[in-house]
């Protein structure tokens, strides 16, 4: 039987089809309206398909529905939604709950948009599965969204990685976070990961990774810009009234995260020629003014790195240099990458005021920024898996250098 759903804050197509247990196609196919407008408002009645559904008997060691769905790697709102009569907490053994047709067994789903909802989700699933994870924050963005780091390992050697600097390049969080999962299940089976013997490198070394820089940014591109927030006449006079954010790359406040770092950024700032906030390139008034990128640095700042990748998009290429501060190895280092992803690596002129750029110049240790993709920002799901088919050398790659 048809329902009806409202929509809410933050909602969007993709997870409104995720959390009812249907997709997108057939929300589409019941809500024509939605191909037109973009973005999914506050207050709208869409129609929603019947679920499919499987049915699963309470067996021992099931003690709550939160258990179960992490377990199970289900929403659990969609898994609470399912079953309004089971008390989530007390679960008896030989009851019949309702499981929605999304049950799966990876957690990371490469299929549907990926913004800071899906990220706090799938951290708090993966949590569970994989309580060796070691999770945090190393601050808060301009909304106060706390910016998650992942840890894998617990060896001495420190290394980084970090995604969505630039908010309409969100992909590249779902490439680091399929990694992480990737890598925690093949730690936990022993296997090797693609050749790789990953217990050896956890105990040898310790991955930081950052998959979402920029929060607020990426919820942007996906949710648009709604009256109840709080930028949101000053959003809709940089984006020059246009309502569509799907191309936005700064933060919130409109700067561009990745032109904050103290590396000739006043030349960048000069080189750019923006003077305000805007959809792309403001160097803001002075680096590190945003909350984003100041704590990037202090995050970099605290610990010892041996080396930090940024991933970008577009371009399948490799930046390894910054004013010949690089250490004499970052060259070859590159070429390495290069040739474990079939990306060009090449030595960059003419940009400075970017992470990597920074860490060259503070640390003289390799850095390097990965334009992951082909194409035109933002690169589509359609081009997921052979992005991550290129990258996933260089993230391994990266652990041994």
């Amino acid at each position: 039987m048809i329902c009806h759903y409202v929509v809410q804050s933050g909602d969007t197509v993709f997870r409104i089809a995720r959390h009812q247990g249907t997709n997108v196609i057939a929300l589409y196919s019941l809500n024509p309206q939605l191909m037109e407008q973009g973005y999914v408002y506050p207050g709208q009645v869409l129609q929603i398909p019947p679920p499919a559904v499987s049915l699963y008997v309470i067996q021992a060691g099931d003690t709550t529905l939160f258990e179960l769905a992490c377990r199970l790697a289900i929403s659990l709102e969609s898994l609470v939604a399912a079953n309004p009569q089971v008390d989530p907490d007390k679960l008896p053994i030989g009851q019949t709950i309702v499981l929605p047709h999304n049950k799966k067994t990876s957690i990371i789903q490469t299929n549907s948009e990926y913004g800071y909802k899906e990220l706090i989700e799938d951290l708090e699933l993966l949590s569970k599965r994989y309580p060796f994870l070691q999770m945090g924050s190393i601050g808060s963005s301009v909304l106060g969204r706390s910016i998650p780091v992942i840890r894998l390992g617990n060896g001495p050697k420190q290394l980084h990685y970090n995604g969505a600097f630039h908010a309409n390049e969100w992909i590249t969080t779902l490439l680091l976070m399929k990694f992480i999962e990737e890598y925690a299940e093949v730690y936990r089976s022993g296997n090797l990961f693609r050749g790789r013997d990953i217990q050896k490198i956890f105990e040898q070394s310790s991955l930081w990774i950052v998959p979402m820089v920029n929060p607020d940014g990426v919820e942007l591109v996906h949710v648009g810009a709604m009256p109840d927030n709080p930028y949101y006449e000053f959003l809709l006079k940089w984006n020059f009234g246009c309502l569509d954010f799907s191309g936005w790359k700064s933060n919130i406040r409109g700067v561009d995260l990745n032109d904050q770092f103290p590396a000739g950024w006043e030349r960048e700032r000069d080189r750019r020629e923006v003077t305000g906030p805007g959809p792309r390139d403001y160097t803001s008034t002075a680096p590190l003014s945003e909350p984003e990128a100041k704590a990037m640095a202090d995050f970099t700042n605290e610990h010892d790195f041996r080396l930090v990748i940024a991933f970008h998009t577009q371009g399948q290429e490799i930046y390894w240099n910054y004013g010949d501060m690089e250490p004499p190895e970052a060259e070859q280092l590159a070429k390495r990458l290069a040739k474990v992803s079939r990306y060009r690596a090449v030595k960059l002129q003419g940009s400075d005021a970017g992470y990597k750029d920074w860490f060259i110049q503070q640390f003289r240790r390799p850095g390097f920024t990965v334009e992951t993709g082909f194409g035109v920002n933002p690169l589509p799901l359609s081009q997921f898996r052979s992005m991550y088919d290129e990258v996933i050398g260089i993230m391994l790659e990266g652990l041994v250098i």
